[in-house]
């Protein structure tokens, strides 16, 4: 019995916390949803927690602005984001699974490289990158927004340290006395075991690539090429006259809605693929 109530007492404590920190991270949410009811002329009357009669109103004011093309903006972001995270999960795997299942004299040498990779600032090479793309005919294009995503140092190192803890190497080579080729044991094989790690990932670069404003507002000229975090800064960079906090509240909203159903699709591959592709030596 006296063991019983210092465990009580711990499980009411994890479930106060666990409470209490859900409420920080959803009250945000609710006052994002709550502000997108709102006028303008309500919202300068400070904060409420309950909503307004103006939720269509703000959202038939940015979808038939002319100057703001919202659907286009999410299209753009919708494929710049799904590229990125399709391209940058896949190629970082395929990485880490070359330096992780192969031997060579360069091996160490190339894992240090990437690690340098990772903890230079993007900022840094911004000019030269920008130069580059220009020569390259790819200045005011999507191009420059996905194809850097192939190397993904960050996203590598997960992958390699997943590989570290659930691939067993005796599969691989069971895989090619079978006669299996090297990408059939990869995309067969290697996989479905990393099915939980590139959800994570798939997850982590969407939501990044679709919150990414500083290479986007350095390449990006045109409106119709544009994604949200650059139409929304064009909404809030707008005149005072015109300004509007409703649209505002309202993109922002919009904005949010494709990134939730990525991570309740996701979600799914990360739960379930705990359990599966379990493999022992």
């Amino acid at each position: 019995m006296n063991n019983k109530k210092p465990s009580n007492a711990r499980s009411i404590i994890a479930h106060v916390t666990l409470i209490i920190l859900s409420f920080m991270c959803l009250f945000f949410f609710y006052i994002l949803l709550i502000n997108s009811t709102r006028s303008h002329a309500e919202l300068q009357k400070g904060f409420s927690a309950l909503p307004s009669s103006h939720f269509m109103e703000n959202f038939r004011a940015v979808a038939n602005d002319g100057t703001f093309p919202m659907l286009r903006g999410i299209v753009n972001s919708l494929i710049v984001s799904g590229c990125c995270a399709a391209i940058c999960t896949y190629f970082s795997a395929l990485t880490a699974y070359g330096l992780y299942a192969y031997r060579f004299k360069l091996k160490n040498a190339a894992f240090t490289f990437i690690m340098m990779i990772l903890v230079m600032p993007t900022q840094v090479t911004a000019m030269g990158f920008l130069r580059l793309i220009t020569k390259m005919g790819m200045y005011d294009t999507l191009w420059p927004l996905i194809i850097p995503s192939i190397a993904s140092p960050a996203v590598f190192y997960f992958m390699y340290s997943y590989l570290q803890s659930s691939l067993p190497l005796a599969l691989v080579e069971a895989a090619r006395i079978d006669g299996s080729g090297e990408f059939h044991t990869f995309n067969r094989i290697v996989l479905p075991i990393m099915k939980p790690a590139i959800a994570v990932q798939a997850i982590f670069t969407f939501v990044g690539s679709w919150n990414n404003y500083f290479v986007p507002a350095l390449v990006l000229q045109s409106k119709d090429k544009m994604t949200v975090p650059i139409l929304i800064a064009t909404l809030r960079g707008a005149d005072y006259m015109n300004f509007d906090m409703g649209k505002i509240y309202m993109m922002i909203t919009v904005a949010i809605v494709p990134i939730i159903v990525v991570y309740l699709f996701l979600s799914k591959f990360i739960i379930a693929g705990v359990t599966l592709g379990g493999v022992k030596e």
